[in-house]
């Protein structure tokens, strides 16, 4: 540009040498046609006596050539393609009368107008400079006699324009000096395109080695990346071809990590551990919580961290089967450790599907075998398929019912009660009905430990449980069902609701209700007074009959006395042997009651066999 540090350097150097005036053909080095004079300081002092003549003006022909070299000088200075053609326009004239009408250089395949174009003909002349297609030609500009598009040519390209116009025809001379100039301009574009094809090579090599660099870098973490994938696959491959299960998985997952890795069941309960820092004993799960992040971690992709835990589900097909984690308490897990999380949980998603699946014929079989007992069935078919299920039939058995009032008694809840019988030692075969879970037990259940269980897997008190008496035989299991029922549905209309209840201590409550009938009525009777009926049978006594009167007569042992024709020492004696035989205390209300009530049923409703002791 017109500012730049070569345009100015070229101004100076032709200010330097001579001040002629414009259009003259240049400024001719004055200095050097000059004597040289000694410096200042030097003792030399000019005389009179030898006066030096002056040299004679320089000629235009003089003048032409050095100012066509001062310009070359300058053009070689710079690399700027527009400085120098800004150079070549303004100092045309040192070539001849010439003026600049504008000037192209091309780039990226087109011709780009310099800055310093005359506005007036612009598009004119524009236009016309492009019909030429790189050849040169004449170009009519209005004002000027003649004007000509001279190319600027390197070897094999054109570099662009200068669009030169004159007062008049020039002269051969003159068209010499212009084609000159304009070889010099295209010479001084020739090395400044060379240097910037040069310096867009060097970065251009740059940029391809940066690319190369980051290239290989890839290249050395995907190879890298395979190989520890290769090797995490492999292992993966080998726990699942060896049938190693949940430890086996773990046990590969610390040894790929270093980190503690753990398998829970879907409700948070440890299934394995394997490396340092376990827990004891585990933390009990909170149903509440367990849900929740369950959800939150499902919602997401890939491993989720919860508190000091990366945790990923293994749901095959959506459904959730248990959580794998591994414990990172210091946030030290890269993307291979989660790639590793991830690929565990592949290989133990088939484990836990098979287990479901075992789980599921199992709870099938159980489920029908508990069906037939409760409605009755034949015993050799029941104890057979009992074997089958691992399942011991010949003990005493309690039939449980359990009723949850937020709870549906579907598939999940049934499962839930199962896992708190399992957590309390039950050995149970398990079904379901509308309203409620059904349990055929081996033993009898604590009088709280289900029901806790129950309150710690639900995170509600709000259930009740009623238990049976003793089956003898597996056909009295459809009856005990009934008393299940029975002792369910007494606590749930009593004042404490919820809680555990057993039909044989029941008492009076077990007589009340719909559905009686003679055999409970008389279960009734034997199980507080057949002590006192076969003692009567035996030893040809009245135990019975004394009681009875005694309640009769309200307790009274005067009035007691007299109907039964006894003296007064008699009858304490009688109540005393009858508190000994029956083991039942007439001063405690409970025992008042069912004995009072089972004296009237032994009396009123089986009066038939009133003597006969109760079966």
């Amino acid at each position: 540009m017109a500012g730049s540090r070569a345009y100015d350097l070229y101004r100076r150097r032709c200010d330097r040498e001579s001040r002629l005036p414009r259009g003259s053909g240049g400024r001719l080095l004055m200095a050097a046609r000059r004597r040289s004079v000694p410096p200042r300081g030097s003792g030399w002092r000019p005389t009179a006596a030898r006066r030096v003549p002056r040299p004679p003006a320089p000629t235009p022909a003089e003048r032409v050539p050095y100012a066509l070299m001062v310009l070359s000088s300058a053009l070689f200075d710079t690399l700027d393609e527009g400085e120098i053609l800004s150079l070549a326009m303004d100092h045309i004239n040192a070539a001849g009368p010439y003026s600049a009408e504008a000037g192209y250089v091309k780039m990226d395949g087109d011709l780009v107008p310099s800055q310093r174009n005359r506005q007036v003909h612009a598009m004119a002349v524009d236009r016309r400079v492009r019909e030429l297609a790189g050849e040169d030609g004449p170009v009519a500009v209005p004002g000027w006699p003649w004007g000509r598009a001279v190319g600027l040519r390197g070897i094999g390209r054109l570099h662009g324009y200068l669009v030169v116009t004159s007062p008049s025809r020039p002269t051969g001379a003159e068209r010499s000096l212009l084609a000159t100039l304009v070889r010099h301009t295209a010479a001084a574009l020739s090395v400044a395109f060379a240097h910037r094809r040069q310096r867009e090579d060097a970065r251009e090599l740059h940029r391809l080695r940066e690319e190369r660099t980051a290239l290989q870098g890839q290249l050395i973490s995907i190879v890298a990346e395979m190989g520890y994938q290769r090797s995490v696959h492999a292992l993966m491959a080998d726990v699942a071809a060896s049938g190693g299960g949940e430890e086996a998985i773990t046990r590969a997952l610390y040894g790929l990590t270093g980190l503690p890795a753990l398998v829970e069941d879907r409700f948070g309960r440890l299934r394995s551990w394997t490396g340092p820092d376990r827990p004891d004993p585990y933390p009990e799960p909170n149903p509440v919580r367990q849900d929740e992040m369950l959800y939150a971690v499902g919602r997401q992709a890939g491993p989720v961290r919860v508190k000091d835990r990366l945790v990923t589900l293994v749901r095959p097909q959506g459904e959730i089967l248990g959580v794998l984690a591994l414990v990172d308490v210091r946030g030290e897990a890269d993307e291979h450790t989660l790639r590793a999380l991830e690929d565990g949980a592949a290989s133990l998603a088939p484990e836990l599907a098979h287990l479901r699946d075992l789980a599921e014929v199992e709870s099938r079989l159980h489920r029908e075998l508990a069906d037939d007992l409760l409605a009755g069935t034949d015993g050799a078919s029941a104890y057979a398929r009992s074997e089958a299920v691992g399942h011991d039939l010949h003990r005493h058995h309690y039939v449980v019912v359990v009723h949850w009032s937020n709870r549906t008694a579907d598939g999940s809840f049934a499962q839930t009660v199962g896992r708190a019988a399992s957590a309390v030692g039950m050995h149970s075969l398990l079904t379901r009905r509308a309203d409620h879970v059904v349990l055929v037990a081996d033993d009898r259940p604590h009088a709280r430990a289900l029901y806790e269980a129950l309150v710690r897997e639900t995170g509600t008190r709000s259930g009740t449980i009623g238990v049976s008496a003793p089956c003898d035989s597996l056909d009295d299991i459809p009856h005990r069902y009934q008393e299940a029922q029975r002792a369910l549905e007494v606590r749930r209309h009593s004042r404490e609701h919820y809680g555990t209840t057993f039909f044989d201590e029941l008492g009076l409550y077990r007589i009340l209700g719909p559905g009686n009938d003679y055999r409970e009525l008389e279960t009734f009777v034997h199980e507080w007074l057949g002590q006192l009926i076969d003692y009567d049978s035996q030893h040809h006594t009245a135990m019975v009959e004394t009681l009875s009167q005694y309640f009769d007569c309200g307790g009274n042992y005067d009035e007691t006395a007299e109907s039964l024709a006894i003296h007064r020492s008699t009858l304490r004696y009688r109540l005393q042997r009858i508190r000994d035989i029956s083991g039942n205390d007439l001063a405690n209300v409970e025992d008042r009651l069912n004995l009072q009530v089972a004296t009237r049923v032994w009396k009123i409703v089986l009066g038939e066999q009133a003597g006969e002791p109760c079966r």
